[in-house]
């Protein structure tokens, strides 16, 4: 079985020049094919204010937790499989439902189920441990996925697809046990660097699903350098340059400049002798126009990713 890790091998770095278009903003639409970015920032900022963790060991490189320890979302900067997602019924019981985003997946789409689930914790009902029904449900649509079309391929598959059919979810109701993934939420044309795909275990809150499909839907772009948009899907993206700041006197570090420089730094220390190049695919870096996420201080505690 070929291994699922990135290869560090590859085209040698381009190198940086501030006027070269690879490396130039662009507001990329639809945001479901501007890829990942090689960050986590978008997709952590709902839980900011979150224990973090940086394990020592092992491909997890970053773990946030609820305060209570029941909700993991961990960081795997060298994987395909970027994100894992668990909720239990507490701190030391088996994961309930699963949920995984690949490579591909834009952190702002993984905001949107770490946003749900936050909400959800803090409004301390457990709706995130909810028992869901097996059956396709309407609650998994959205007003931003009001537009999709629902079909049925064959008699054990429902399918909500996108207009311009390049992106889906889907549910295969053959599955049979609660460790199976039979939500996929996919995006893009088939194929390992332009397939961004999140899949969730059987038990795993429709709403939650729902609520990624709706930021994966939702028309806002993202921004993106030209150089992390995959050169086989270029011609299916808009986009259309950031404009350039004006230029000002220079200011004083605001609080939030220095929230993101820690930020930076502890994510440094955390890609620190992975022994991969690709490690640093863990520094942080603001990719949409909204407000970047910002980590509290590191936990002097560190837990195992996942058991």
């Amino acid at each position: 079985m070929p291994s699922r890790c990135r290869s560090s091998e590859g085209p040698p770095p381009v190198p940086y020049e501030p006027d070269d278009d690879h490396f130039r903003e662009y507001h990329v639409t639809p945001r479901y094919l501007a890829g990942s970015g090689g960050t986590g920032d978008a997709g952590f900022e709902p839980v900011a204010h979150w224990p973090h963790h940086y394990p020592d060991d092992g491909p997890c490189q970053l773990l946030v937790t609820s305060p209570d320890h029941r909700i993991r979302i961990g960081w795997f900067g060298d994987d395909y499989d970027l994100w894992k997602i668990t909720a239990a019924e507490d701190a030391v019981s088996t994961p309930r439902w699963v949920a995984t985003f690949n490579q591909n997946m834009p952190p702002e789409i993984v905001a949107g189920f770490t946003r749900a689930l936050a909400d959800d914790w803090s409004e301390g009902n457990d709706d995130f441990l909810r028992p869901t029904s097996p059956h396709w449900s309407e609650s998994v649509r959205s007003p931003a996925t009001s537009d999709w079309t629902l079909s049925t391929p064959d008699r054990s598959t429902v399918e909500l697809t996108a207009p311009d059919e390049l992106a889906g979810l889907a549910l295969d109701r053959s599955f049979s046990a609660p460790s199976e993934e039979p939500w996929v939420l996919w995006a893009g044309p088939p194929g390992w660097g332009t397939r961004a795909e999140a899949t969730f275990t059987a038990r795993t809150p429709t709403h939650l699903i729902a609520a990624s499909a709706a930021a994966l839907a939702d028309p806002a772009p993202v921004v993106r350098t030209r150089g992390m948009i995959n050169r086989r899907i270029e011609h299916l993206v808009r986009l259309a340059p950031v404009a350039p700041e004006t230029a000002s006197a220079p200011r004083a570090p605001t609080p939030l400049d220095v929230r993101r420089t820690a930020v930076s730094a502890a994510l440094r220390r955390a890609s620190r002798g992975q022994g991969s190049a690709c490690a640093n695919a863990a520094r942080i870096r603001t990719t949409t126009a909204q407000t970047g996420y910002a980590a509290p201080e590191q936990t002097a505690a560190v837990l195992p990713c996942f058991s």
